[in-house]
């Protein structure tokens, strides 16, 4: 100690947290030099400084360890000349495989000797993909942790999708030093050349046997409790948990880390009691604790080392420690000293949602409960999910854009009976079956037999309308408003002003949605990769058009980035979905979208086979909010020609026009300009088939008279998608060519103040953006 804050507290915690936070939130890095000297700095106005000089000085240091980190992370990306290029690597998978019905997803970590000098050491992430039309690859499916491979992969540096929402594949690939994704080269010479072991090999293994030994559709669940194995578990679990707020008793816990360890303390303490010769040797209290570190850090290794687990060892590690020396310690010192801990070791975990969601429930629950003890379990249960729901609601909304209205409810029957009842005998399957193979099986049926009732009735409550309430993307001022209500929510009773408090939540439960006025819309070009989706919005209704890209049992647009795009854009419902023609990239998400929305109008081409359709006519009108749309192609006789009878939508507002023609190519573009030219005038046009070079006729683009020509094309492609020609076209005539590959999706709005164009990539600018570093092979 050193004046009234103390080096390594709840403070000092905290502001290493804020500093860390804050350099993420920069839009660039500062050079490295300069991070050196401002950790230099901080570490020195830290540990010498007083009071307020103490925290700043930790702040700091946060700001230059994290950037530092950011740093060396996204030195680790792969170099622009290596980008789509076929290399040779040598190495083993690390992490637990996800084999589906066409792919194998897994990481690799490459050997130091065995590749490139830029893949040497290096962390990949890469897909295995059967031939096309060819039966599964066995050797595909036998893949394993800790296999030992050399194989070709095509590799590029991580580059995700930006859209509205939480969703950011690049920022996790930076979190986790990921230097390329890609896929291999199965046509190309494979070789397995050996196999280690190690504790995820043992995890793939135990949670193999536990889907053959349960033998019920609940195995997937018990793998998640015994292994941390959540792999099993599809879109609609995930569903239903997060309707249900149930997402942290499936995963392994912190919670269920420390039972583990409270539970070898007790065990330690009893053999201690019944042979008091022990006592000797070591005193009891630090047998117990040492015991319990011990069975935590084991149980942690089974689950992965997830944040959470991590945090939980780390705090018995201080409790552990305090023992030995016989220093008296508070749980909120052992929470700060656990969160110091993790953030020295690595800043950027604060890019984690469990990071914040672990620490700041325990931090909630030390505040708000100091002497639980002193409540009846009844009681105790009850409160403490008050103060989690509560203190964490702001958290979650914002991370994950939802609050669950069934949490509370179904927390209070979930807790006891999972906690209490399912986690104990699905651990100890697990230790059963470490010490003998087969040892285990009777638990785990017992623990998928005590699960199997609880997870009907939750799945019903999730089914509720008022389940899950999704929340539209908030201001950055809604967050810390939000959290001084909590904290002014759950002061002791008598405080006044509490009522005024509810007034602080609005800005994150009910924000503003930037609606379009009467006669004015909105388009949002969704980066949807490859595809394509359109939200068009007026003051009261929207409307898909078209629902992006999915590959048959594998990705799929319309679940991984359409619906949690709406979601964040604040659309409650879907007035109308339009499918412009039934090919994958256009149509693969429907289902995704239809199950979720519900739309109760379906337009597509009279041809294609879109459940619940009706066709889309040319002549075929309505008006929304002072907006007219219009089908413009295809008529009642034009043949079923696939790209070239897409629907061919009119969007006319008060303040321009907007033009949605799908795939159709040169030729029906020149028929549209045949047939009506003045209906083809249009501010904005979302180019033909992704500007493809047989589309964007030059009549066509002429007859539109457009100043914002839109492309959606995936990053890449392999199709060359946009090409120069039709860019070139449109630029002749003065139009911009903002593409969803370049700047993510795009917002436009046609109102009173004219067309307004906006990218996300630009909107919110990130360090992380792969957008920003050269990429000599993309498409063009």
């Amino acid at each position: 100690m050193s004046g009234p804050v103390p080096v390594f507290g709840a403070a000092t915690a905290a502001a290493l947290v804020l500093g860390a936070s804050a350099c993420l939130a920069l839009p660039a890095l500062p050079p490295a030099w300069a991070l050196v000297v401002s950790l230099a700095t901080g570490a020195a106005a830290w540990g010498r400084g007083r009071a307020g000089l103490r925290l700043a000085g930790a702040c700091l240091f946060g700001v230059a360890l994290c950037g530092l980190h950011a740093t060396h992370a996204l030195s680790l990306r792969l170099p622009p000349d290596l980008a789509r290029s076929d290399v040779v690597v040598a190495g083993r998978v690390v992490g637990l495989p996800t084999h589906e019905a066409q792919r194998t997803r897994f990481e690799f970590r490459v050997d130091d000797d065995a590749a490139p000098p830029a893949l040497r050491g290096r962390l990949l992430r890469l897909s295995w993909f059967d031939d096309h039309g060819a039966d599964p690859d066995a050797r595909r499916l036998a893949l394993e942790p800790g296999d030992r491979w050399r194989f070709t992969a095509r590799v590029r540096a991580p580059r995700g999708l930006r859209n509205p929402g939480w969703i950011d594949s690049e920022k996790h690939a930076m979190a986790r030093r990921v230097t390329a994704v890609g896929y291999l080269r199965t046509q190309a010479p494979m070789t397995r050349l050996d196999a280690t072991g190690g504790v995820d090999r043992w995890r793939h293994r135990t949670a193999g046997r536990i889907d053959r030994v349960v033998g019920h559709e609940t195995s997937r669940f018990v793998r998640a409790l015994a292994v941390g194995d959540t792999r099993g578990l599809d879109e609609l679990d995930w569903e239903a948990l997060r309707a249900t707020g149930l997402t942290h008793l499936v995963a392994i816990s912190g919670f269920h880390v420390g039972m583990v360890g409270g539970a070898f303390a007790l065990l330690a303490g009893g053999l201690w009691w019944c042979l008091p010769r022990l006592g000797r040797l070591v005193p009891r209290p630090q047998a117990a604790a040492v015991a319990a570190l011990a069975a935590a850090s084991v149980y942690a290794a089974a689950a992965g080392w997830e944040l959470p687990t991590m945090r939980t060892v780390l705090m018995i590690a201080v409790v552990v420690v305090a023992r030995l020396v016989r220093r008296r310690l508070q749980v909120a010192d052992a929470l700060a000293y656990a969160a110091i801990a993790v953030m020295l070791a690595d800043p950027m975990a604060v890019l984690s949602a469990g990071f914040w969601l672990s620490f700041a429930g325990v931090a909630w629950l030390v505040w708000c409960l100091p002497d639980a003890r002193a409540l009846s379990p009844v009681r105790g249960l009850v409160a403490a999910q008050w103060v989690a729901t509560l203190g964490l609601l702001p958290l979650t909304a914002t991370l994950f854009g939802q609050a669950s209205l069934a949490g509370p409810l179904a927390n209070l029957v979930a807790i006891p009976w999972w906690s209490l009842v399912v986690v104990p005998l699905a651990v100890l399957g697990t230790g059963l079956e470490a010490l003998h193979a087969g040892a285990g099986d009777w638990a785990w049926r017992l623990a998928a037999w005590a699960f199997a009732p609880s997870w009907r009735l939750f799945d019903r409550l999730a089914a509720a309308p008022f389940a899950l309430w999704w929340l539209p993307a908030p201001h950055r001022l809604a967050l810390p408003l939000a959290l001084l209500a909590a904290f002014w929510l759950l002061l002791p009773r008598g405080v006044p002003g509490k009522g005024l408090a509810a007034v602080l939540w609005l800005p994150l439960l009910w924000p503003d949605r930037d609606l379009p006025r009467a006669g004015e819309a909105e388009l949002v070009v969704l980066d949807v990769g490859q595809g394509l989706a359109v939200l068009v919005r007026t003051a009261r209704h929207a409307l898909l058009y078209d629902t992006g890209p999915a590959m048959p049992d594998g990705y799929d647009a319309g679940e991984r980035v359409v619906v949690p795009a709406l979601h964040a854009l604040g659309v409650r419902r879907l007035d109308a979905i339009v499918v412009s023609h039934g090919d994958a990239d256009h149509a693969g998400g429907f289902g995704a979208v239809q199950r979720r929305f519900a739309a109760p109008v379906v337009f597509a081409p009279q041809w294609d086979r879109v459940p619940g359709a009706s066709p889309c006519l040319q002549g075929s009108a309505w008006q929304a909010d002072g907006v007219a749309f219009r089908f413009l192609h295809p008529d009642v006789h034009f043949p079923p020609f696939r790209n070239p009878s897409s629907c061919v939508l009119r969007v006319e507002t008060a303040y321009g026009a907007a033009l949605l023609p799908g795939d159709v190519d040169a030729v029906v573009e020149r028929l549209l300009v045949h047939r009506d030219a003045g209906a083809l005038a249009a501010e904005v046009v979302v180019a033909a088939h992704h500007g493809s070079g047989g589309s964007s006729d030059p009549a066509f683009v002429a007859a539109t008279g457009a100043g914002h020509a839109l492309m959606s094309a995936g990053h890449g492609n392999r199709f060359g998608h946009p090409h120069a020609a039709a860019l070139a076209r449109w630029s002749h005539r003065g139009a911009a060519t903002p593409g969803t590959a370049e700047g993510g999706a795009l917002r436009v709005r046609l109102g009173r103040d004219g067309v307004r164009v906006t990218a996300g990539r630009e909107r919110v600018r990130r360090l992380w953006d792969a957008a920003r570093r050269p990429d000599p092979a993309a498409g063009g």
